[in-house]
């Protein structure tokens, strides 16, 4: 059970660091003293200890023994705790569980009488004595922390199913999972996710699949289309812009959509298909969407063609639609114009995943009145980057209770990546020297060379 749960978190765990803190001085005062009196305590000629008729006395070497070992015993415990961070990081969080649920009362206890120190005196005193306290099992794997709970159908149900914000907040964690077991429930959490950041250089591009951060990936195959909302100085630019060179990366093609005629309308001197018209922009949405189901249909009459499977087993190429400033580009457009757009976006997302057209679409908050009839929710990878209100993390993960915390990093949001679970996300470093069009024209003459 401890191999494959963890370490049991017990009542008596609120007292891991005062007993950790101990064990170093008892430790350090053994070596001490075994350095000191080891050879005379093998001779039999201890003498730390003098003992007269009168009184005691104790040898000078003593003092020395007990400054030695709590000087080392402060080596120790500064050692583990700025050197082993990982360490007696976890024996804080396990402290701080055993916490939780005796603050909260999640257990069962019976007053007792208290023994006194006479035996042959009976004690008035009482003292609880817990007679049930829920199983509860820590322990790190591949720097994830999985705490898994009991769960007995007994009062405390409600409380232990809902752990996630309270672990959140006290242990400084994300969840990244939540799993529902026979008997227990399984909280997934990583520490200090921006230790998790990559750079952009570090990130991997596979087919199928991008990696964002060391434990996130976005796998488009499996869960297509993306969602980005955030506002300026968000970060949002340079994401898409990495987001742009890493697919190229995979052999994708790409069709760009800029209505403000900014950031990613400057990629049309390296890539052909950039459009930031209007007329352009919704003769690329229809070109786009007739691909796809003409693709639909030939893959049907493909002689390898098997039912369930998508076009990656067919060898095909993946095309996607990466849309900047989505809401300022309906706004651009009349009523009939606006319904026939909405229509095609429609039946990409809900069609596109099998084919291999994608979408990644960017806001600055996703409006409902442009993301409505269940479009929004075909996004399977949401991005929130940046300041956002409640009502704009409402709109972006639905209805939670999730704690949405502000720090001042760019590039720093939330993400969902299709587990109904929201975690912490920073976007990939960009260093300031680094060139999106130069790197991407060096990408796209590449690929001209290969055979």
């Amino acid at each position: 059970m401890v191999k494959q749960r963890g370490n049991r978190i017990r009542a008596s765990s609120r007292h891991l660091i005062t007993l950790f803190n101990f064990s170093c001085i008892g430790v350090a005062f053994l070596v001490a003293f075994f350095l000191v009196y080891g050879k005379s305590l093998i001779e039999g000629t201890f003498n730390g200890i003098v003992v007269t008729d009168k009184s005691f006395l104790i040898a000078p070497s003593m003092y020395f023994i007990i400054v030695f070992s709590l000087s080392l015993a402060s080596g120790l415990i500064y050692w583990f705790r700025y050197r082993q961070v990982d360490f007696y990081r976890q024996l804080k969080h396990r402290k701080k569980i055993a916490e939780m649920v005796l603050e909260n009362h999640w257990y069962e206890s019976e007053m007792v009488a208290s023994e006194s120190f006479f035996k042959d005196l009976s004690s008035h005193r009482q003292k609880e004595k817990i007679t049930y306290f829920p199983k509860i099992y820590y322990q790190v794997k591949e720097g994830l922390v999985h705490i898994t709970v009991e769960i007995r159908m007994g009062k405390y149900q409600d409380q232990l199913l809902k752990l996630e914000s309270k672990l959140e907040s006290g242990l400084y964690c994300e969840l990244v999972e939540k799993e529902l077991k026979e008997n227990f429930v399984e909280y997934v959490l990583f520490y200090d996710m921006i230790a998790n950041r990559l750079t952009i250089d570090e990130c991997e591009s596979k087919k199928g699949s991008l990696q964002l951060m060391k434990n996130c990936w976005w796998e488009y195959d499996k869960l297509p289309h993306m969602l980005i909302a955030g506002g300026t100085g968000s970060g949002k630019s340079y994401f898409i812009l990495t987001i742009i060179e890493q697919l190229l990366k995979t052999e994708a093609k790409l069709f760009i959509l800029d209505p403000k005629n900014s950031d990613l309308a400057d990629l049309g001197t390296v890539l052909p298909d950039v459009y930031y018209r209007k007329e352009e922009m919704i003769q690329c949405i229809e070109d786009f969407y007739q691909r796809m189901a003409e693709r639909s249909e030939s893959m049907k009459l493909h002689p390898d063609y098997r039912t369930g499977e998508n076009y990656a087993y067919l060898r095909l190429q993946p095309e996607f639609l990466v849309f900047d400033e989505y809401v300022a580009f309906m706004e651009m457009l009349n009523t009939k114009e606006s319904m026939a757009v909405l229509s095609k976006l429609k039946q990409i997302v809900m069609l596109g995943r099998q084919s291999g057209f994608f979408l990644v679409l960017a806001c600055q908050r996703p409006d409902a009145k442009y993301l409505g009839d269940g479009i929004r929710d075909q996004f399977n990878f949401r991005v929130a980057l940046g300041r956002m209100s409640e009502l704009g993390f409402t709109m972006m993960f639905g209805e939670t209770n999730k704690e949405f915390f502000l720090k001042q990093i760019k590039g720093r949001g939330y993400v969902d990546v299709g587990m109904s679970v929201i975690s912490e996300f920073y976007t990939p470093l960009v260093p300031k020297n680094h060139e999106f069009l130069a790197v991407i024209r060096q990408i796209v003459k590449r690929e001209c060379d290969d055979p």
